[in-house]
């Protein structure tokens, strides 16, 4: 077995998806190689939301964008901005997924009766569950992957919502599509619409893809560019002055947030975890984190793309090992459950998780195999592959 090592900068290992080291121990992170076509995405990006600044209103259609309103912090600020201080036509478009937090869905219910504007709330939840099933019950994943692989379940779901928003907006003539994704985002997320589109069929295979959406993507697909809506991204455009910190405490300023900015609005993300430990022994967010680092060691260098903001201290990798032998004994039952809890709620608190966050985050993935089975989700033992705490694994970490 090939011992991965760590780059001397952000503690990224080269058996990390889509990770290489130099001879000097740093990653192509650090050392900002980014593909061309991630450049052509920035570029392209910037020029639709320049694009839809300078738009004006279009009398064939019944509002200036659709908005994809999740509930979060990133859609509710920008949601607050566009229709109280740009007085933009707006329909705020939510696609309820069957898994979202509790938080998520009284945030909506709160925004809905302060942020006066229009609202659409769509839903598919059999086809989700399908998607997640087809990627947590598939094939067995090959390592080291391409990067970003270990979040593949939460692009795979996004992409089906963000294909449903595409399909609404395309059928009324609604010529942007708002998605407050943030900075980080831009390397997990399509900007063209049609590729959007393809990229599914690939993902997906043709056959389900049929199956979710029967020939109406086909219409995009072919379709002239100037009748397709384009995706605006406004958090990727403005990422040098995103500062979510700063976005919360104006939020709840105005009554229009209640979270802490570390609670994911999804109750996925303990089986998000899952994966990302048992197919490639890191945590979902440790790109988040390798940033984080990144940034403190070089800041104002433009190399950090991180959104959520991690402790920064040298222990980190103990943490995420202790972080991933808990979660996998949550997975396998293996343990005493009180035990468990305790040992998660260490974790967060070596993380700098806020209490509230730490508390909510908790009781998330002590219900991991509520949430699995409503999913139709098999949890497998890290044995059936490889073991989470194994010498090899703690050598090369």
């Amino acid at each position: 077995m090939t011992v991965a090592v760590c780059c001397k900068k952000c503690f990224l290992g080269s058996d990390h998806p889509g990770i290489d080291l130099d001879a000097q121990g740093l990653c192509n992170l650090c050392r900002l190689e980014v593909s061309q076509d991630l450049i052509d995405n920035f570029h392209f990006t910037e020029a639709n939301y320049r694009e839809f600044l300078a738009s004006k209103p279009r009398p064939q259609a019944p509002y200036d964008c659709l908005f994809m309103y999740s509930g979060g912090k990133d859609s509710t600020y920008m949601l607050d901005r566009f229709v109280n201080e740009e007085q933009r036509r707006v329909l705020a478009y939510t696609f309820k997924i069957p898994f979202e937090s509790e938080h998520a869905a009284q945030n909506i219910e709160n925004i809905r009766t302060r942020i006066r504007t229009d609202y659409f709330i769509d839903s598919d939840d059999d086809n989700v569950r399908k998607l997640m099933r087809h990627v947590f019950n598939g094939a067995r994943p090959t390592r080291p992957g391409r990067y970003l692989d270990e979040k593949l379940p939460c692009m795979t779901c996004r992409s089906l919502y963000v294909i449903r928003a595409i399909n609404y907006a395309f059928k009324r003539r609604i010529p942007f599509i708002i998605f407050c994704a943030d900075p980080q985002q831009i390397v997990t997320t399509e900007s063209d619409v049609q590729t959007t589109v393809r990229n599914f069929y690939r993902t997906a295979g043709r056959e389900l893809t049929e199956e979710i959406f029967g020939q109406e993507l086909e219409e995009i697909l072919f379709a002239p560019a100037h009748e397709v809506p384009k995706i605006i991204f406004p958090y990727i455009s403005m990422r040098h002055s995103y500062d979510p910190g700063r976005m919360v405490t104006e939020l709840k300023a105005k009554g229009l947030y209640n979270s802490s900015p570390l609670e994911t609005h999804c109750s996925l993300f303990p089986l998000l975890n899952y994966y990302s430990f048992k197919h490639y022994g890191c945590s979902f967010y440790k790109l988040n984190m390798a940033s984080e680092r990144r940034n403190a060691r070089e800041p104002g260098s433009g190399k950090s793309t991180f959104s959520i903001r991690f402790e920064r201290s040298d222990d980190m990798l103990e943490t995420e090992r202790d972080y991933e032998r808990v979660v996998m004994d949550i997975a396998t039952q293996t343990g005493d459950p009180r035990e468990q809890r305790v040992r998660l709620e260490n974790v967060f608190a070596r993380m700098k998780f806020p209490p509230q966050a730490s508390a909510f985050l908790t009781d998330k993935f002590m219900d991991m195999h509520t949430i699995a089975a409503d999913l139709g989700i098999e949890l497998e033992a890290v044995g059936s592959q490889e073991p989470a705490d194994n010498q090899a694994r703690s050598d090369r970490k």
